[in-house]
């Protein structure tokens, strides 16, 4: 019994209702109960198992021609849940292309779609670089009636990603620069090594943030440093980003230039053993919430909770407590 991001499609109307029409406490209970009572069970769709890069990752490959600018791995074995989205764009230095905007979108598609995931992991595969922002070489080819639709889709590729159900990190290894801290932003939590780069520097090119960033930034870090580093175009290391609180954590670089692919799927096995239900329910509830007044957002959480109440892994939980041992939980 999995609760389908469709529902936040609709979440806007909803929430002005909650702001506008809901008077007292039963009232804003109601609201929240319909916004969290939908249902929706999912095929448990897994990706190819074609064997690379170890033997626990199982890689898709969209299109022949892609030459491989995503390549999205789903785990197995103990790390089972675990879905790695590892971007590949080495000539660009990963820069945000036609191409790589469809693969993503089909990748995000794939894993809303499928109830077996527990986490995601948005990486890079090329060294010293997580995602330089926009492909301005191929920017630079589009006719300026172009350029408009091809930001809305990236826009909404990054919404997309902020909207999936299980908990999402981003890894960031290298330069995250424009889109690609864009994209970091919409992920739940961010884990930086310190020679990362990160910063919104698009008013260097006399545009703004266009995909999310004037509105994400100040909401992970205060309104004013958010204005400061947009304004400035300021970048900062893993560890500044750390102390201002756009990082979680800050990890100091390896030899091989993934530490903090490392510690995220060192946070993922954490996550993996916990209830799904209750780790999606827990992120709608914050995510929701967080956007209301206290008063509903209590509302919304108390509704969340009602869907956990009634799933055999809310008895299964109950049961291994009783008996000392591990839980097996199967998101049901």
């Amino acid at each position: 019994m999995v609760l389908s991001m469709a529902v936040l499609v609709g979440h806007r109307a909803l929430l002005q209702a909650f702001r506008v029409k809901a008077t007292g406490h039963d009232s804003v209970c109601r609201l929240a109960a319909a916004f969290c009572s939908r249902q929706y069970a999912f095929p448990g769709k897994v990706s190819p198992s074609s064997r690379l890069n170890g033997p626990r990752a199982g890689t898709r490959h969209y299109s022949s021609d892609s030459k491989e600018d995503l390549r999205v791995r789903y785990l197995d074995g103990e790390d089972a849940g675990i879905v790695v989205v590892g971007i590949n764009r080495p000539k660009a230095k990963n820069a945000i292309s036609k191409n790589l905007v469809k693969m993503m979108f089909e990748a995000v598609e794939d894993i809303k779609k499928n109830n077996k995931v527990r986490s995601v992991i948005l990486c890079s595969l090329v060294p010293g670089i997580f995602c330089a922002g926009a492909d301005l070489k191929e920017r630079a080819k589009m006719h300026q009636s172009e350029v408009g639709p091809f930001v809305s889709k990236a826009r909404a590729l990054i919404t997309e990603l902020g909207n999936l159900p299980v908990p999402t990190i981003a890894a960031i290894d290298g330069a995250a620069l424009g889109g690609g801290l864009e994209m970091a932003l919409a992920c739940d939590i961010r884990i930086a090594s310190n020679t990362a780069k990160m910063g919104l520097v698009e008013t260097k090119l006399a545009i703004i943030p266009g995909a999310g960033g004037t509105q994400r930034l100040p909401r992970v870090i205060s309104v004013s440093l958010a204005k400061e580093l947009i304004f400035a175009a300021r970048v900062v290391d893993g560890a500044e980003a750390c102390r201002l609180g756009l990082a979680n954590h800050s990890v100091e670089q390896n030899n091989s230039g993934d530490a903090a692919y490392l510690r995220a799927l060192e946070l993922a096995r954490e996550i993996n053993p916990q209830g799904p239900i209750a780790i999606r329910m827990a992120k709608l509830a914050i995510n929701q919430g967080i956007e209301v007044d206290l008063s509903t957002g209590l509302a919304i959480e108390e509704a969340c909770y009602a869907q956990v109440i009634p799933t055999k892994d809310r008895l299964e939980g109950l049961a291994a407590f009783k008996e000392k041992r591990r839980p097996q939980f199967k998101g049901e």
